[in-house]
């Protein structure tokens, strides 16, 4: 079974989370399915929110990356 975690700032989804989540999961399912000849259905996909203020790319959180350069 194989398994994707997909680590993302949280505020990058917007609205309508859900289903860009499924639409997301879907298409890595279909790959997978393909490449690795496993059903659909033996994919697992998680999805880990991180927010802004603590996701940090060196030294600075993205909140305050994005605060600089708005």
């Amino acid at each position: 079974m194989p398994m994707v975690r997909i680590t993302y700032v949280a505020e990058n989804f917007g609205e309508d989370a859900e289903a860009r989540k499924a639409a997301i999961s879907s298409k890595f399912a279909q790959a997978l399915s393909e490449e690795m000849g496993v059903g659909k259905g033996d994919v697992w996909v998680v999805f880990d929110d991180v927010g802004a203020k603590d996701w940090f790319v060196g030294p600075e959180s993205v909140k305050e990356m994005r605060s600089r350069s708005s």
